[in-house]
């Protein structure tokens, strides 16, 4: 096949460097805050989700909660959900185990580009998919594990400022999920949303929850509007 899982394996080298870099630095920070190499490791071959394994981690970091943690990662993580439904069409065929195993190699970066490559060829299915999945979850875990490795031996990173690399990805991340002016209103609902609950002082956790849960009503309303319109 000519989208097999070869072609996407090397497809997504390029983004897994990036993640690769990425995943080193949220492991040297996981460390900084208690997390032993193995359960960073762990961690990352069972949520695969850079993003929300963050916002746990700062969680648990910060008030000790195991619950409190998952609770954020997972409210993080309900993009998936829109993710997996985009897929029907590529897991189409495949036996549960296998549909399984590819929602869980699925990510932003080999989602994103099986998509993009789906749109130039009807070709590319779930071999494609597969494969990059599987490149990036072993860059990712593999550059999670080593850089907790190496952060539990250094002195405290924050004084480096190294802390402020989760900032910038997120800055990024959102930077790559902008669809121009449409959204606008939607994510400054969501942006206040979440300030507004943070600032009363209740956990970061609910703060995301809230800001997501207003921005999909928000996005609700705007369409609603439009077609009252038509």
């Amino acid at each position: 096949m000519t989208h097999g899982m070869k072609v996407g394996a090397l497809a997504i080298l390029p983004l897994a460097l990036g993640a690769a870099v990425y995943g080193f630095a949220f492991g040297l920070l996981a460390a900084q805050v208690g997390f032993p190499w193995w359960g960073v490791g762990l961690m990352s071959a069972s949520v695969h989700a850079g993003s929300s394994q963050i916002v746990a981690v700062e969680q648990f970091a910060s008030t000790g909660a195991v619950l409190g943690a998952v609770f954020a990662g997972a409210a993080l993580n309900l993009r998936y959900v829109g993710i997996v439904a985009s897929l029907s069409e590529v897991l189409n065929g495949l036996s549960l185990w296998k549909k399984l195993v590819a929602i869980h190699v699925t990510g932003d970066e080999n989602w994103a580009l099986t998509m993009a490559e789906r749109a130039k060829s009807p070709d590319v299915g779930a071999k494609f998919l597969l494969g990059s999945g599987m490149v990036m979850i072993s860059v990712w875990t593999t550059s999670t594990a080593l850089g907790a490795v190496i952060g539990a031996v250094l002195p405290n990173l924050e004084r480096f400022g190294l802390g402020f690399a989760f900032t910038a990805a997120f800055i990024a991340m959102a930077r790559g999920l902008w669809r121009g002016r449409s959204q606008a209103l939607a994510w400054s609902v969501a942006a206040g949303a979440t300030i507004a609950v943070v600032s009363l002082g209740a956990p970061k956790a609910y703060g995301i929850v809230a800001g997501a849960i207003c921005g999909l009503v928000a996005i609700y309303l705007v369409r609603r509007a439009k077609e009252a319109t038509r």
